[in-house]
């Protein structure tokens, strides 16, 4: 059975990370998978930007006409149906708010014919975009939702500092993304956190994913 990610979140939430870290693991997993780039908003933080990574883990990659150029034109010159065919996972990560959001509706006609294959996940940090504000954070998820033309399924909490994270940072989201969770009545997949910052009070609780995305966090 396919697998089908939809990455959605605010500007800095930790989106491209997440894609990154769920491509690498379906494809050592033995899956046959695709990343597609479809942030048509953001130029700055791109899955273009690991190309070479994913050459290295046999990850298919598509990317927006202009990724990695001066210019930022919403144009996308790959076909979504194809990749979904010829793929086992595929990951879209998708530009920030409703306005990147958008381009999910563009093709909405091909992926509802793939939904009970898909997951729409929306990405949450609680210290860049809404801070300790629920109702707003959700308040963009149905901005999302209604440009996409497709309901959230899971809420991942990727609530960290970059560098300055410790691991009482992450224990004191947790209420957040619950509050986040309980207005929306969307769950939470889980909560990320940094490989590197492994240790007993974050067992059981934290996902560990790897930083592919430098932050802008000194």
């Amino acid at each position: 059975m396919k697998k089908i990610y939809i990455i959605t979140g605010h500007y800095g939430c930790g989106k491209t990370n997440l894609s990154v870290n769920l491509a690498v693991r379906y494809s050592e997993q033995g899956l046959k998978t695709a990343v597609a780039d479809m942030d048509i908003v953001n130029p700055y933080f791109r899955t273009a930007d690991f190309s070479s990574l994913f050459r290295e883990k046999n990850i298919s990659f598509y990317s927006t006409l202009y990724a990695n150029t001066n210019l930022d034109i919403p144009a996308l010159n790959f076909d979504i149906e194809a990749i979904i065919m010829n793929h086992e996972c595929i990951i879209l990560d998708i530009g920030g708010d409703d306005a990147g959001a958008v381009v999910v509706g563009r093709y909405f006609d091909t992926l509802k014919r793939y939904m009970s294959s898909t997951e729409m996940i929306y990405v949450i940090n609680r210290y860049r975009e809404t801070g300790d504000d629920a109702e707003e954070a959700v308040r963009l998820m149905r901005e999302i939702e209604q440009s996409a033309r497709i309901s959230h399924t899971g809420i991942v909490n990727n609530s960290n500092l970059g560098r300055l994270t410790a691991p009482e940072d992450i224990i004191s989201s947790v209420g957040f993304a619950e509050k986040v969770s309980e207005l929306s009545g969307i769950p939470v997949l889980y909560h990320t956190a940094d490989r590197n910052l492994k240790c007993r009070q974050l067992d059981g609780l934290a996902e560990y994913i790897d930083i592919y995305v430098k932050t802008s966090f000194a």
